[in-house]
């Protein structure tokens, strides 16, 4: 669902999230990013651009190979007990802009953590973490862990980098 706003010089587009959240009962740690990109809307799946790390990085702290398919990316994180969705439900931006993103209306988390065992909350990257503080927080109560951005963006991290910053998080 997209409508191109009527200011011929703006590249804004108006987006609906075009999946849904991915969780069951058995969900224990819930995932958000900010607003799918291009790449993941045309996929209809989280973190569908191929230089995102996210899938590399999140097989490598559970021990198995990264999945490739939407099925076996679906698969591997309900097997680890991972919800994943993101904070904003629709927005004005353009293209994959995480810093563009305004009028902003976010997701309600309340089927997944009333649902599920999600008891601990990330965001993967400041985006998504201030998003999350200031739509998400003040009706949950709860706060969320900020991760660093998978997104190749986020050039400073390595993937060894990622992978320590994660895996203390998560984990320890």
């Amino acid at each position: 669902m997209t409508r191109k706003e009527t200011d011929s010089t703006s590249k804004y587009t108006h987006i609906v999230h075009p999946f849904p959240a991915l969780w069951d009962e058995n969900s224990e740690i819930l995932i958000l990013g900010s607003f799918p990109s291009v790449k993941s809307r045309e996929q209809n799946f989280f973190y569908g651009h191929p230089q995102n790390r996210y899938w590399k990085l999140i097989a490598k702290l559970f021990g198995e190979d990264a999945p490739t398919t939407i099925e076996e990316k679906k698969a591997f994180a309900l097997r680890n007990h991972i919800a994943m969705w993101d904070v904003i439900a629709e927005c004005d931006i353009v293209g994959s802009s995480d810093s563009s993103i305004k009028n902003a209306r976010a997701n309600d988390l309340s089927a997944i953590l009333n649902g599920s065992k999600v008891r601990r909350i990330f965001v993967n990257g400041k985006t998504a973490e201030k998003l999350y503080i200031k739509y998400i927080e003040p009706v949950t109560g709860i706060k969320a862990v900020c991760l660093p951005s998978t997104s190749p963006a986020n050039a400073a991290f390595t993937m060894d980098r990622l992978f320590d910053a994660w895996k203390k998080a998560i984990f320890e």
